[in-house]
C-alpha cells in the first residue's frame, strides 16, 4: 500500500528525488531530520520576536500569551534563533528519539 502525499516524510523520499510542485515546503515534515531542538525559557523572554525574524524556515511564531515558539513539525534545529536571542531565552537541546 502506498502512502498519500500528506503521509510522506523526508525518510520516504528516494535519493535524488525531485519535488516538482513549487511552494510545497509546508507539505514536508522537515523537522524529522534535526538533531537538536530549541527550548524556550519564558521567564527570560521579552517577547521581542527576533527569533522569528531570523528563523530561515519561518517556523517560529507567537503563542496566545505572546511568547514565541518554533513549530517543531518544520524546525530543522539550525540554532540561529538561540544565537540571535540576546536574552538567552532559547537553548538548543539534543533531540530525543
Amino acid at each position: 500500500m502506498t502512502k498519500g502525499a500528506d503521509e510522506l516524510t523526508w525518510k520516504d523520499l528516494e535519493i535524488g528525488s525531485i519535488i516538482t510542485e513549487p511552494g510545497n515546503a509546508d507539505q514536508n515534515q522537515t523537522g524529522d531530520w534535526r538533531t537538536q531542538r530549541p527550548t524556550y525559557d519564558h521567564n527570560r523572554c521579552i517577547k521581542c520576536g527576533l527569533c522569528s525574524i531570523f528563523c530561515p524556515e519561518g517556523c517560529i511564531g507567537p503563542t496566545q500569551e505572546g511568547f514565541f515558539e518554533a513549530n517543531l513539525f518544520y524546525c530543522k534545529g539550525c540554532g540561529i534563533c538561540a544565537r540571535e536571542c540576546w536574552t538567552k531565552a532559547i537553548t538548543m537541546v539534543e533531540e530525543e528519539e
